[in-house]
């Protein structure tokens, strides 16, 4: 795993505590509204975290008014 970003390590660890109750089904917004960032700075970072992240797995979903993203352990 390369460097991360401090909002990068703060996104991927939100999401390894989602994934320990097994594969969830998140929206940007939400994630943004806990971790104090942006919607648009979360939905940037999920398809790299994706890449970077051995241990979660990160697919967009659908797409509605907002992106949901499926994740779950790999």
């Amino acid at each position: 795993m390369t460097d991360l970003s401090e909002e990068d390590r703060r996104i991927l660890e939100y999401l390894r505590d989602k994934v320990a109750r097994g594969e969830q089904y998140v929206r940007s917004k939400r994630i943004a509204d806990q971790l104090g960032l942006s919607p648009k700075q979360v939905g940037s970072r999920l398809p790299k975290l994706d890449e970077e992240s051995e241990d979660v797995e990160i697919e967009k979903w659908a797409r509605a008014r907002s992106t949901t993203w499926r994740v779950s352990q790999s």
